[in-house]
């Protein structure tokens, strides 16, 4: 019979077994926190030089919010094939490479020349990135018990809290730095790309691909470890799962519906993180790092309150309702943003606006995750992400096109308050549980 999440949290373990999780946590876990918060800000801080490569190389507003978002595509595009290499070489290779190409094409952004080598570099950043995220869940599985992923992906995912906040003082004082021929943008590039590819060097010595090739535990913590992870392994062999592809998985509508859904929340947070720093600058005369710093304030909020609404979901039972309630937050914050002229006012109403984005996302993903039969949860998430994630691509795209046309964003605001009251609709129609047949439904196993 399938071990349900209760019975995998009350589960005791040996006590080899608990030293050997303790360890692995506290090896892998602070490495993966720092390799997000590296690639977040590689993958954000495009939105802080976009006055700078329209002064230097002439790339306007369409042009920028065109390229900022083909990153996406190439994650998009390149995050199965990634995953399937990951399987094939091992995680302690990929991950690596992974590291060490997105560092060098975050560094080769320095070198931008115009329109279409600007374009180029950000699609192959989004590849070299892709695979990542699902990297380090996969990774998980293979060292950890089920019981203990959950908590391992709580740790691992506050590094995109942490980025939030550092993204926008780290870029902002990097912009400031000048010399050698070379403009702050350039440098900023160079440095903060720099240290992905000198991050690569830990993951190769820290990582192990297989507990089997984990040195630094003892035999028999190796063996329990290795034990408890083949005999879960060998549990859901068990069950006999079958596979399910893309286009079988979207024909369930439930599975579309959190495809976009998620799409929806991408176009907010992207749309607001390219296009924030621009909003800032128009506030009054400030320092490339005041910008930053003023850019962290909404981040700093937005994470408070996700806190708040995750505590208030879990002591007043209605995922659906919460999250509701936050999509509208954000489309009341976005409305308020576009519809005053006052840019100080704008982005306090942002920044209201965020609490509702930043807490959307956050209540969003355990719907799905109880939808969702365990055996393919996990490609099934992959796939929302990455389709979801091509919000990221639309956003830029669609605001940097209007701001061309009409010299303004508030047209792109008003689509973001639109997309976020669509999304409060929609999430009441997500189901918790699926219908019996479905994709995602549970397949009834003798026990």
């Amino acid at each position: 019979m399938n071990q349900t999440a209760s019975e995998a949290s009350a589960k005791i373990y040996s006590p080899e077994l608990a030293r050997a999780i303790g360890k692995v946590k506290w090896r892998v876990l602070p490495l993966f926190v720092v390799m997000f918060i590296a690639n977040y800000i590689d993958r954000v801080n495009i939105g802080f030089v976009r006055p700078h490569l329209s002064a230097d190389l002439g790339i306007g507003a369409a042009a920028f919010g065109f390229g900022a978002g083909l990153f996406f595509v190439g994650y998009a595009l390149f995050e199965v094939p990634s995953n399937m290499m990951l399987q094939r070489f091992g995680a302690k290779a990929w991950l690596t490479r992974i590291m060490a190409t997105w560092g060098i094409a975050a560094t080769a952004m320095a070198f931008v020349q115009g329109e279409m080598s600007f374009y180029a570099l950000r699609f192959l950043l989004g590849v070299a990135e892709a695979g990542f995220f699902p990297g380090v869940v996969y990774y998980f599985t293979r060292w950890l018990p089920r019981a203990e992923r959950g908590k391992a992906m709580a740790v691992f995912l506050s590094g995109s809290a942490a980025a939030s906040i550092l993204s926008g003082p780290v870029s902002g004082g990097l912009l400031q730095v000048e010399g050698m021929g070379l403009h702050g943008w350039q440098w900023m590039f160079i440095i903060e790309g720099l240290f992905s590819v000198l991050l690569c060097g830990a993951v190769w010595f820290i990582l192990d691909s297989d507990p089997k090739d984990a040195k630094w535990l003892s035999d028999i913590e190796r063996n329990a470890l290795v034990g408890e992870i083949a005999l879960e392994q060998k549990e859901r062999e068990s069950e006999q799962p079958s596979h399910a592809s893309a286009w079988k998985l979207l024909r369930d509508s439930q599975i579309a519906l959190f495809c976009l859904i998620y799409f929806l929340i991408s176009l907010t947070i992207y749309g607001t993180t390219f296009w924030l720093p621009t909003i800032i600058k128009k506030m009054g005369h400030y320092t490339e790092l005041q910008v930053g710093l003023f850019n962290s304030i909404p981040w700093i909020i937005s994470i408070v309150a996700m806190y708040v609404f995750a505590a208030l979901a879990q002591r007043f039972k209605f995922q659906q309702g919460w999250a509701a309630a936050a999509f509208a937050v954000a489309g009341v914050g976005m409305f308020a943003s576009a519809s005053t002229a006052n840019p100080v006012y704008g982005f306090v109403a942002i920044c209201f606006a965020a609490i509702g984005f930043k807490a959307a996302s956050s209540l969003f993903w355990p719907i799905p995750q109880s939808y969702l039969d365990v055996r393919i949860a996990a490609a099934v998430i992959a796939l929302i992400n990455s389709l979801g994630n091509l919000g990221g691509f639309v956003a830029p795209a669609a605001f940097g096109m209007l701001e061309q046309r009409t010299g303004s964003i508030q047209g792109g605001l008003y689509g973001l308050a639109i997309a976020s009251l669509l999304g409060a609709v929609a999430v009441f129609f997500a189901r918790n549980r699926p219908k019996k047949g479905a994709p995602g439904a549970p397949a009834t196993v003798a026990g």
